[in-house]
């Protein structure tokens, strides 16, 4: 019988093991745990956890309550599901003096402290006690990379959001509003059989085009202004993210140059993701072209980031803190320009970088040819 997927990603988990002070790890991002276990349910907030993994040099095992147990049960196969009748910072305890347990190893970025505080204070009062170590990225670092199957699941999220890019932007007319707009992608994702959108739309005309975050409002769209739509939705747990610009009739002339060299910086930047590359090296060439320009000081972002099970992961494309980049990891290129009170452009494609160079995904071909 071919070993799960889960198994192998399992083994690749312990042989980082072998190099940590913990013989367990317990995992409770979302993505990690189902990235580890196939286990898809969602927490509702960060205080509300609907599982999380602990998994040793021999054992893994996935600790819920009698909400989720049989769901665990039926997509967690490689793990030995838990099911707790008291909270975690009473039962988790428990369950490590059961398991024998002496140092555990936690995703310090995804505990609260309060919950830090509790089991500190709990695991503290045993005998012998059991010691509770920070860990930062050790799931996320091999998150990075993807296998053949993450990278299908992420261009059929690609193909779904193209498809409805496409009608969102045949649709646009003056006096649309930006909140209809975001209504119709989340409705059109839906009907699709998207899981969810992988993050709120972003719909921003005129002036609120400056802001790169927008929240879509009542504001109605108007011809000759930027409409920037940053969309990006979920199928089979994998994210897409994409973005396209788009002017109603045209832009006037300012506008067409700040398009221009988004566009630019971006085809610019995508010569340079490949594998073997420093991931600070596209973000330099796309702010060379941006700086050359004369609107250096309105791209303040980073030039991309990794996308996969979350909307934002690694690797991060900017300046600092470069990693070199290699072949199977899914990043974006979107450069921005963003004038405050005017308007702004941003262009976002999503691409795998594969042995020879990148791979777009992200088909829609609403470009601009000035």
């Amino acid at each position: 019988m071919r070993r799960s997927v889960f198994a192998t990603r399992l083994a690749a988990l312990r042989k980082r093991l072998e190099h940590l002070p913990v013989d367990f790890v317990w995992v409770i991002q979302p993505e990690n745990r189902r990235y580890l276990s196939g286990f898809k349910a969602e927490d509702m907030q960060l205080t509300e956890s609907s599982g999380s993994l602990l998994i040793g040099r021999q054992g893994a095992y996935l600790l819920t309550d009698s909400r989720y147990a049989t769901e665990a049960q039926k997509e967690a196969h490689d793990f030995e599901v838990i099911t707790l009748e008291k909270g975690l910072g009473e039962s988790l305890p428990q369950v490590l003096v059961r398991l024998g347990a002496r140092s555990v190893g936690f995703e310090e970025e995804y505990v609260t402290c309060a919950l830090f505080r509790e089991l500190s204070k709990r695991l503290r009062k045993l005998s012998p006690s059991i010691k509770l170590t920070r860990l930062k990225g050790v799931v996320e670092g091999m998150r990075q990379v993807k296998d053949r199957e993450e990278i299908k699941a992420m261009e059929k999220s690609s193909n779904l959001m193209t498809e409805i890019l496409q009608e969102i932007i045949s649709s646009l007319e003056p006096g649309r509003t930006e909140k209809e707009i975001a209504w119709q992608i989340e409705g059109l994702a839906k009907e699709g059989g998207a899981e969810s959108l992988a993050f709120p739309s972003i719909v921003a005309s005129g002036p609120n085009s400056a802001l790169p975050h927008a929240l879509p409002t009542n504001r109605k769209i108007k011809v000759k202004e930027p409409i920037t739509l940053d969309v990006g939705l979920k199928l089979d747990g994998y994210c897409c993210d994409m973005t396209r610009t788009i002017f109603l009739d045209g832009p006037g002339r300012k506008f067409k140059k700040i398009y221009r060299t988004v566009r630019r910086a971006q085809l610019v930047a995508l010569e340079k993701i490949h594998p073997g590359a420093n991931s600070n090296e596209p973000d330099a060439a796309a702010r060379e072209v941006i700086n050359e320009a004369g609107f250096g000081e309105f791209f303040g972002h980073a030039l991309g980031h990794g996308v996969g099970l979350a909307p934002h992961e690694g690797p991060r494309l900017g300046p600092h803190n470069p990693v070199k980049l290699v072949q199977g990891m899914v990043v974006t290129d979107e450069p921005g320009i963003y004038i405050p009170g005017k308007g702004g452009v941003r262009l976002e494609e999503m691409l795998v970088i594969e042995k020879h160079g990148a791979r777009i995904l992200t088909k829609d071909t609403h470009f601009y040819d000035f």
